[in-house]
C-alpha cells in the first residue's frame, strides 16, 4: 500500500536517549494531530520490544517523532528498512550523517557551505587545559537539543569540569556572537527564517520551556541575509540527502555581514512540540500542524 493512502499509522516516540521526554511531547502532539486528520493512530514509546510493537501493529506507514540517538541517528531508520515499513524523515545514510556534528561539517566544507570551526578533543584533555583559545562551546558531538553545552567565555583562566555523562569524545567548537536564526526545508523549498531571541544561550529550557525563547518569524534581516539562510539551507538538506523535513541552525555575526554567517548543525528530525520551530515556521506559510503532520505521512517511503 502506498504511504499517500495510508490510513494506519504508528507513531515511535520516547525511547532511550537524553530527548526522551521531548520526544514523547512531540509523539503525542503529533499522533492527536493525524487522529485530526482521519488517521488510525498507534502510539509506540519504543523500547527494547519495538520490532514486535511494529509487527503487531502492522501499520501503513510509521511516524517517526523520535529525537536523539538511536531515533535520530540511523539506527530505528534501519529497522524500519527491514520491516519494510513505509517511514518519515530521513533515511538510514542522511540520519547517521547528520547526528555526527563533525562529519556533517565535513559535508558541508565539500558544498563549500559556511561552517563553525571546530574539533573532537578527548574529555580529560578538554578539563585539563584549554584545547582552543576562549570564547568557545564543548557540546556531544551526537547530541541534540542542546543537551550536555558548556560555553566558555573570553577570558576564562580554566576550562569547565564537564558532567560525568559527557562522552568521552566532545566537540570544541568555536564561539560566533550575534543573533541566532533557523531554517526549516519541507521536501524541496525553505519555508522561511526565524530569529531566536533568548536572554543567554538557547539551551534546553530555552527551546522547550514556556517562555523560554521569543521566536520572530520572519526574521526581520536583511534580504541577503535572509535569501542566503534560505538558500544555504536547502543546500545542506539535499547534499546531507535528508527527505522530509531537516532544520539548519545558523550564527550570524552581523557586524561581519554576510561573511558572518554560518552554520551549525541540520536537524533530521526536527521537534514537534506546542513550542517548536519546524511548526511554526510552517503555520508561518500557511501550513498547519495537522496538515504538516499529514504532508509527512503522505511523504513516507522505504529505501530513503
Amino acid at each position: 500500500m502506498s504511504s499517500r493512502t495510508a490510513r494506519n499509522v504508528v507513531v515511535i516516540m520516547g525511547g532511550p536517549s537524553a530527548e526522551r521526554e521531548v520526544s514523547l511531547v512531540s509523539g503525542r502532539e503529533c499522533a492527536a494531530a493525524l487522529r485530526g486528520e482521519g488517521y488510525t493512530v498507534t502510539e509506540i514509546d519504543a523500547g527494547p520490544d519495538l520490532v514486535e510493537q511494529l509487527k503487531r501493529a502492522a501499520p501503513d506507514a510509521v511516524f517517526n517523532a523520535l529525537h536523539g540517538r538511536w531515533g535520530e541517528d540511523g539506527c530505528v531508520q534501519g529497522i524500519l528498512e527491514w520491516l519494510r515499513l513505509p517511514y518519515s524523515h530521513s533515511g538510514v545514510m542522511a540520519s547517521s550523517v547528520a547526528m555526527d556534528k563533525q562529519k556533517t561539517k565535513e559535508i558541508y566544507r565539500t558544498y563549500q557551505l559556511p561552517f563553525v570551526d571546530s574539533i573532537i578533543a578527548d574529555k580529560g584533555d578538554v578539563m585539563a587545559q584549554h584545547v582552543m583559545a576562549p570564547p568557545y562551546v564543548i557540546k556531544p558531538y551526537n547530541e541534540g537539543s542542546s543537551v550536555g553545552v558548556y560555553i566558555v567565555e573570553s577570558g576564562a583562566k580554566t576550562p569547565p569540569v564537564l558532567s560525568s555523562d559527557m562522552p568521552q569524545n566532545v566537540m570544541v567548537e568555536a564561539y560566533i556572537p550575534g543573533r541566532e536564526f533557523t531554517v526549516t526545508v519541507l521536501g524541496d523549498r525553505a519555508l522561511t527564517v526565524t530569529e531566536i531571541i533568548t536572554q543567554g544561550w538557547y539551551d534546553y529550557d530555552a527551546k522547550y520551556k514556556e517562555g523560554g525563547s521569543r521566536h520572530v518569524v520572519p526574521a526581520d534581516i536583511p534580504s541577503d541575509i535572509f535569501e542566503a539562510c534560505m538558500n544555504y539551507a536547502v543546500t545542506a538538506h539535499n547534499a546531507l540527502e535528508c527527505r522530509g523535513m531537516s532544520r539548519t541552525d545558523f550564527r550570524w555575526d552581523e557586524v561581519r555581514g554576510l561573511e558572518g554567517l554560518f552554520l551549525l548543525e541540520t536537524n533530521t528530525q526536527p521537534g514537534m512540540t506546542p513550542t517548536s520551530l519546524s511548526p511554526e515556521q510552517a503555520a508561518a506559510t500557511g501550513l498547519s500542524f495537522g496538515a504538516l503532520c499529514r504532508w509527512l505521512v503522505e511523504d513516507a517511503s522505504c529505501n530513503r
